[in-house]
């Protein structure tokens, strides 16, 4: 036993009583943001004003992932309806560039659900409610 940790005795234990520390345990830090101008936050900025920018090359990336999934699907029942090699070819041009054109003109919107994995769709979603809280409220940055 080693301050008040470990095993009173190590008999019937199958240990011989060694009590190890934890090399990677991490404490938590409680400091959430330290108010520095150096760091460059502003001396009137909370918390709230610290969230990351959405990346505007993974939102396209999944923008098109959507559009190739929509394209299989689409491809899939072209096969099975018995459509010939060329003719599912021209269907699927046509059927790209129109998603691109209706994507394209709503890239601007973000779904109203999205994973808690997808961060970057949040931090979009979370600009857009401020952006709508800002003109609601009069605030003009």
């Amino acid at each position: 036993m080693y301050n008040a940790v470990g095993l009173k005795t190590a008999r019937g234990s199958g240990t011989n009583g060694f009590v190890q520390t934890n090399k990677f345990f991490i404490k938590p830090r409680t400091d959430k943001i330290v108010m520095d101008s150096s760091k460059g936050f502003d001396s009137d900025q909370g918390i709230a004003g610290v969230t990351r920018k959405p990346n505007q090359d993974i939102l396209e990336h999944d923008r098109k992932r959507k559009i190739q999934l929509k394209l299989l699907v689409l491809e899939e029942m072209l096969i099975d309806q018995g459509y010939t090699d060329a003719e599912i070819a021209e269907k699927l041009d046509e059927a790209r560039k129109a998603l691109e054109v209706d994507e394209g003109t709503n890239s601007a919107v973000i779904p109203e659900r999205v994973s808690e994995t997808q961060t970057h769709q949040i931090a979009a979603l979370k600009e857009k409610q401020m952006e709508t809280l800002k003109a609601a409220l009069g605030l003009f940055h």
